[in-house]
């Protein structure tokens, strides 16, 4: 049977090198952190393969992600994707995660050498693949050297286990540390960093942004919809099609009228409420491309949709004055 994905470029996916690095990506990220209990393997595989067909090319993971299946459970899923062939590693740039705790046993988290040796391989055989295209820190580890852990990362390399280094929810003088250790180990050092950044979560701006703008690194933000609090919560509480958690609710509340001004807007610019909320982030020029974790096709659809829009001045104005952001420090908060 003939597995290969029939692909198609539609003219609404743009491609951009991720940082500074030579790397093509789409310009939305696949986020599989659903993949394996809320989303069952046949539909994961499904959204897997329509990501493709619509041209997204890039996919992030982690070794922790699987929920009560277990760590390592998503991986697995991805890994028994890629066995079906149809080319479907070679068209995907793939990025997974090292930090968690993955067993209850000393040296089985974080970035020492030893674990960064011991879970990158474990990563590459549960998905099946030989390389990681862009292995990431999911978190700083403030008890792990840099040389320590970029003598690691350097092993890696020159084993061809990984090709690019990336980070996640770091702060700017971590990104800044990173690479000034990489720069005195003559190391390309990261050429990407994951936060959560939307509409309400603009902290990064301060000195993330500055940080990996000044550095090279490309800017992946997670929670884009702010947890479902952007993608028009308050039309789902009035069509009775989305249950709120007690999370999102106690959110709610706090930013209800931010919010109801904002859904406002995006029905008078005639565009879904989360259409918008991707839309701003793919207008910031430090955004390489936003994680979008989907677990139905029809999700995955409606985020492919915002690649069409435009928003215009007036617009981004609009929605500053709605969910005020920062400058960059410390001109935010000094002369």
């Amino acid at each position: 049977m003939d597995t290969t994905v029939r692909l198609r470029h539609p003219e609404t996916m743009e491609y951009t090198q991720l940082g500074r690095s030579g790397l093509k990506v789409s310009r939305l990220c696949l986020g599989t952190m659903n993949f394996g209990e809320q989303t069952g393997e046949s539909d994961s595989h499904f959204i897997m393969d329509s990501a493709h067909e619509n041209g997204i090319n890039y996919f992030d993971t982690a070794n922790s992600y699987g929920d009560s299946l277990g760590p390592g459970a998503t991986e697995a899923v991805i890994g028994r994707w890629f066995e079906q062939g149809g080319q479907r590693r070679e068209r995907t740039v793939l990025a997974t995660k090292v930090f968690s705790d993955m067993a209850d046993w000393p040296n089985n988290s974080k970035l020492s050498a030893l674990n960064i040796r011991r879970a990158l391989d474990a990563s590459l055989m549960r998905l099946k693949t030989d390389y990681v295209d862009v292995y990431q820190f999911h978190h700083v580890d403030r008890a792990t050297p840099w040389d320590e852990i970029w003598q690691a990362m350097e092993t890696a390399v020159s084993q061809g286990k990984i090709i690019y280094a990336g980070s996640s929810n770091f702060a700017g003088w971590h990104i800044a540390t990173a690479q000034a250790e990489a720069r005195r180990r003559n190391l390309t050092g990261l050429v990407s960093e994951q936060s959560i950044y939307n509409l309400l979560s603009r902290d990064i701006e301060l000195e993330v942004i500055p940080a990996a703008e000044s550095n090279g690194l490309g800017i992946v933000p997670w929670s884009p919809l702010a947890g479902g609090l952007l993608s028009g919560v308050l039309g789902h509480e009035l069509d009775g099609k989305r249950r709120l958690t007690e999370g999102v609710v106690r959110r709610l509340v706090k930013h209800r009228d931010a919010i109801e001004m904002y859904e406002n807007l995006a029905a008078e610019v005639g565009h879904a409420p989360g259409e918008v909320g991707l839309a701003w982030l793919l207008h910031q020029p430090a955004v390489t491309a936003p994680i979008i974790g989907p677990r139905t096709r029809g999700q995955l659809d409606a985020a492919i949709r915002a690649l069409d829009v435009k928003l215009d001045t007036e617009t981004l104005d609009r929605l500053d004055m709605i969910f005020p952001g920062h400058r960059p420090a410390p001109e935010d908060y000094a002369w």
